[in-house]
Parts: C-alpha cells; structure tokens; sequence
C-alpha cells in the first residue's frame, strides 16, 4: 500500500531549534507537510487544535518520556517517532512499550528518515481501516477495540480476521485468564454471523447430569423438574454461533452428541423423538491439553479432529509487552466509570513494573489488579510502591538476565539474545543495535538457537479493501 507524502501532516516536537530545523528541512525534501512549532517542555496546547498522521518527539521533550508519550497520546491518535542521541537509544527501546512507535538518531538520516515514516504510516493506515471494518460490521456491543499492538496479537487478529467470514468450526487455545472468550465474540461480530445470537455456556460450569438438556433443550417429563419443554443452546443459537468454553470438561455422554451434531446438524432432545436440524457455527475453547486428554481416553478422539479444523492461540499477557500500557489505560477508564471514582494515573516506574511483570493469570489478573488499586490507593497517582510486593520481585529479578554457574557461552548467548527480542518485542534492528552485532547476524544467530519471537509487523492479508 502506498502512502502519499504530500497529503501526510507531520508535527516535530523539538526544543532544540538547529535541530528542530535540520528534522523540518529533511521532511520538507521529502514532501511532507510539516508543523515544528517552538514549544516549551511538556506543552500539549497545539495538539489540541491541529490533526497529525505523525508525530516526531524528542526523546528530551518531557521529564518523564515514558509519561509523556502516554500523555501525548491520549490527546493525538498518532503514530509516534522518538527522536535521540545514540547514548539514549536502551531508553527510546524502551519507550516503545509505552506508545511509541519506532525511534531515529540525532542527527537524522533522510533516507532513514522516509523510510520509518513510510514504514508506521502505512502500519497505522492498516491499523485504521481495520477499526473501520470492525465498527462497520459489529453493530451490537462487543469486543471491537481488541489491544493488537504486540507482535503476538497481531498475528493471533490477522488469523481471526481470516477466519472469521468462514463457516468452519474454530478451536481456541490459551491459558485461564487470557481473554478466549472475548476472541470468540470478535469472531462472532466479524462474520456474516453477527446479527445473530452469540451464546456462550462454560461445560466445566455445568453438572454432567444436565450437560445435555442444556445443549440439546429436553421435554417435559423427560427428567425430575422438567416440568415444562425447554429449548436448548443449539436451538437459541440457530443460525448464529455457539461457544462453548472449557470443552475439555464435558462429559463423555454429551461429547458423543456433541460429534454427531457437528456432523449432521440435527439432534432430539432430551426425552424427545423429534429430529431438530439446526444451522449453527461450533467455537470451542480450552486451556487443557487435549492431546494429553485422548491420548488418557478422556475426550473423544473424532470430537477433537471435528473441532480442531481451524485453531487460535490467544498469547498469555507476558508475552504482549506493548498492549499492556493501552489495556491498563482501558481498564482504569472502564472501572473508575463504572464505581463512580476518580480516574488514576501510574508514574513511569509503576507502569514499567506492570509491563514487565509475567502476569501468571493474565489478562483477568491485571484487571483485578487495577480495580484494588482503585479502591486502596487514596491518592489519584499510583506509584511503584502501592503495587503488590510480587510486583516489586519481579520487576528487580526481571532485570538483568541469569547466568547460573555451569552455563555454557553458548548458552548464556542464548538467553541473552532471546531476552533482548522479547524486550524490543522481536524488532531484530532494535535489538542488534542493542546488543552490539550486526541484523544479518543477529537473523542467523536466531535461527541457529531456534527462536522464534516474531517482529512487529501487520500482514495486509486479509485486511478490507
């Protein structure tokens, strides 16, 4: 997709004023239109009044860059080039976890220079007409603002996006807490499904002895207490979809009946001789290990093949480093809306803390987390000492990578590598500068350790023309 400089606005947020020109004639030659006003240290005045498709900000601008950048972007829906001195660039890798999206070096290279910018305008414009789609296509309230900044969720939303118009049983993975129903219901609302119903029933929440009526609906007298015929999930969900979470928890008896309505869309139900044919999509979800499940004879093997035609892996939060500042933000505006409180902010340290925390029970943890800090923390700033002591554990034991007696250099150069790419969300140029080698052989150091830590990077598949 190409992207046009001379329709593109760019604002240069520079103090220093030789240099704020030397970033202002660069663009200019590149055919941008760009606005370098001379504004005093943290003044966010001028973005209030002026639309950008881009914003270039000194790494000096504010006190707090991580802070500021945050602050920046709250009020200019635009992507974000820090700009830096050599010596700063372990802090503009690491502001990239707080908003921004790629840096450049004092003093600028122009080639470098259009192609970042082309590079994060052409990402943003994808980014932007995805929204479009999803706001287009899910007119009932759902999960249409899912957080994809990270590497992992953004392949985890362009299978999605392929998957969803699709007609094929999904089956979705992922540890307790990471938000699998929430990736049902986006598939849901992106498929010529969505005006239909969406219902959801938790097989590890229903007694073995009612699994079925619940699925298939019963008679009455089909059972003690049925004293009336009940429709059952697969009926309400005619012509719409049906997820069915913690599918590794069903009953023998129903996984069956469960296969056999897979196959011929029609069943009976419960105490009942009629055949009732149904049009319904089939979305499963698990954190257990089916493999392991069959392999004990505990799930059926058919059932698991009938249901694993297409498979999403939703990532656990330790591996979205760059959602995590957005769904904190999110979520403290969506609970202090919702207990009538006053909205808080974090310091840098708290919300570097929180980013780098491995969140053992992801997203519904962080959630948690932020509506105790709402309720405890008096002041509206919450600082890196109000978060819990684990927090604090982690963020020290974090730090640094641990090299125990014994190791070998290769192995030692191994952690070394794979905890630099985790740290720069798998952007190789970024981590090469880093760690002092060259990209070609930081890519074939990679590739000899076998890791595979995708770069920020949005495929245009699938994506709406």
């Amino acid at each position: 997709m190409a992207i046009s400089p001379g329709n593109k606005r760019i604002l240069v947020v520079e103090p220093d004023a030789r240099m704020r020109d030397r970033v202002e004639a660069v663009l200019l030659g590149a055919g941008y239109e760009v606005s370098a006003p001379s504004m005093p240290h943290g003044s966010l005045a001028r973005l209030d009044r002026h639309a950008f498709d881009a914003v270039i900000l000194s790494i000096d601008w504010a006190s707090d860059p991580a802070v500021g950048i945050r602050e920046l972007r709250r009020r200019v829906p635009a992507p974000v080039l820090v700009l830096c001195e050599p010596a700063q660039v372990r802090t503009a890798v690491k502001l990239l976890q707080h908003g921004a999206e790629d840096y450049l070096l004092r003093p600028p290279d122009p080639f470098e220079v259009k192609r970042r910018l082309e590079r994060i305008l052409e990402r943003h414009e994808l980014d932007s007409r995805i929204s479009f789609f999803q706001d287009e296509v899910s007119k009932k309230p759902g999960p249409r603002n899912m957080e994809i900044r990270s590497p992992a969720m953004r392949s985890m939303h362009d299978r999605l996006l392929r998957v969803a118009p699709m007609r094929s049983t999904v089956l979705i993975f992922g540890e307790s807490g990471v938000g699998k129903e929430l990736v049902a219901r986006a598939i849901h609302f992106n498929s010529p499904r969505c005006s239909r119903p969406f219902i959801a029933l938790n097989c590890a929440a229903i007694p073995a002895s009612l699994i079925e009526s619940e699925l298939f609906g019963h008679e009455r007298g089909a059972f003690t207490g049925a004293h009336a015929r009940a429709r059952g999930k697969f009926e309400i969900a005619h012509r719409g979809t049906l997820f069915l979470d913690e599918i590794g928890e069903m009953a023998p008896a129903a996984q069956a009946k469960l296969l056999r309505v897979l196959e011929e869309q029609e069943f009976m139900r419960v105490g009942g001789d009629q055949t009732i044919r149904v049009d319904v999509r089939v979305i499963a979800a698990t954190n257990a290990d089916l493999d392991e499940l069959v392999a004990k004879g505990l799930f059926r093997q058919a059932l698991y093949y009938r249901l694993k035609v297409v498979t999403i892996r939703v990532p656990p939060l330790r591996e979205r480093g760059p959602d995590i500042p957005y769904l904190i933000d999110g979520f403290l505006d969506e609970l202090s809306r919702a207990n009538a409180v006053e909205p808080k902010t974090l310091t840098g340290e708290a919300l570097t803390a929180l980013t780098e925390y491995s969140w053992p029970g992801n997203v519904r943890e962080l959630k948690n987390l932020l509506e105790s800090l709402l309720v405890s923390v008096q002041d509206n700033v919450v600082r890196l000492e109000d978060l819990p002591s684990p927090i604090h554990r982690s963020r020290i034991s974090a730090s640094p990578p641990e090299f125990e007696p014994g190791m070998s250099l290769s192995e030692m150069e191994q952690q070394m590598i794979r905890r630099t790419l985790e740290f720069t969300g798998g952007n190789r140029t970024h981590s090469a500068e880093l760690l002092g080698i060259g990209v070609r052989t930081l890519q074939r150091k990679i590739r000899s350790y076998g890791l595979n830590i995708r770069p920020t990077r949005r495929r245009s598949r699938g994506v709406p023309s």
